[in-house]
């Protein structure tokens, strides 16, 4: 998977270069730690389903995604977080490892990453991180940057 990640991240001209650690880091705080940077630097993926349509979200580490933020943004009645079995099928990568890109979902990036130069982002599995700017990441992926953070 990893190296699908990459030659994905290379064909929207993205140059990552992935960094394993030692201990799966499936929570933000967990890879904030692997990373040795702050947990708003951490870029989770989390798929949540829109009015029936999965999408994905690239929300800070330091705050959760406020559901009615993330329903003005997309214009929808109700949102929820998707089920394991859900996210499996929308992107092809299990919960705490999804990237950004490397399937076909919608992506809405939290604009509380753009405080940030760098953000880090899953690879692909539990274990590898990679670093990117978020606004290149956003523009690149064609994103809705949007605040969608709680808190």
């Amino acid at each position: 998977m990893r190296a699908s990640v990459i030659h994905v991240a290379r064909s929207l001209g993205l140059e990552v270069r992935m960094t394993s650690v030692e201990r799966p880091a499936q929570t933000a705080g967990a890879a904030a730690a692997a990373i040795g940077c702050h947990e708003a630097q951490i870029a989770k993926t989390q798929v949540f389903v829109a009015d029936g349509e999965p999408v994905l979200c690239v929300a800070s580490g330091s705050h959760p995604v406020d559901l009615d933020k993330l329903c003005d943004v997309l214009d929808s009645a109700s949102a929820r977080p998707a089920g394991p079995e859900e996210v499996r099928a929308a992107t092809g990568f299990p919960p705490g490892s999804i990237p950004p890109f490397a399937h076909s979902l919608a992506v809405v990036l939290d604009e509380a990453l753009l405080d940030h130069d760098r953000i880090w982002a899953a690879g692909g599995d539990c274990s590898t991180l990679f670093a990117v700017d978020p606004r290149e990441l956003a523009d690149r992926i064609g994103a809705t940057v949007a605040g969608i953070g709680r808190g």
